[in-house]
């Protein structure tokens, strides 16, 4: 009789082990998560210039699943500072347009706060191209000097990654953007 009862209980903890597990197969690790972002560019670094400028970026830049199809409905913002020897300046720019393809980032904003004269109410655009520890980095004043001068940016525009992030001051990650082509 007892080797009956432990033989039914053993035979009734496999089956109710065996049916939850199927449970869990069926609907799957995602069920019920809201679906993963379009395309985000986040994180922080330095980058390195051997005359030891201090110079960070950050950014918090997302497009929603449900945008997937409008890199215009970014949303987010990104920062930069640049400063040596105490003088310098820094940045606020609310996002306008992220396109991310593999792990390169192109983000776009308006300049919303400023300690450089002139640079509030501009475009600004910049690229990140995501290498793990060895993140490199572009912006579109690159070739002016100075996100305050140029002509006006469109969307979704900025030069090659060609600064280095400097070891140790942070990384960037790129999340790919899927558009349903």
């Amino acid at each position: 009789m007892k080797r009956r009862t432990t033989t039914a209980a053993l035979c009734a903890a496999l089956l109710l082990t065996a049916v939850t597990t199927g449970a869990a197969v069926a609907t799957g690790p995602h069920e019920g998560q809201p679906p993963r972002e379009a395309a985000a560019l986040t994180g922080t670094a330095g980058l390195y210039r051997s005359a030891g400028d201090d110079i960070i970026f950050a950014f918090d830049a997302h497009l929603a699943a449900e945008h997937r199809d409008d890199p215009l409905k970014a949303t987010g913002t990104f920062e930069f500072s640049h400063y040596l020897n105490g003088e310098g300046a820094r940045a606020k720019a609310e996002v306008d347009c992220l396109i991310t393809g593999g792990d390169v980032a192109v983000v776009t904003g308006v300049v919303t706060d400023s300690d450089l004269p002139g640079a509030e109410g501009r475009r600004v655009g910049v690229t990140v191209h995501d290498l793990g520890r060895h993140d490199r980095l572009g912006y579109s004043w690159a070739a002016t000097g100075s996100p305050a001068q140029g002509g006006e940016l469109p969307r979704c525009v900025s030069s090659a990654p060609f600064e280095k992030v400097a070891r140790g001051t942070g990384d960037f990650r790129v999340v790919p953007w899927q558009p349903r082509l």
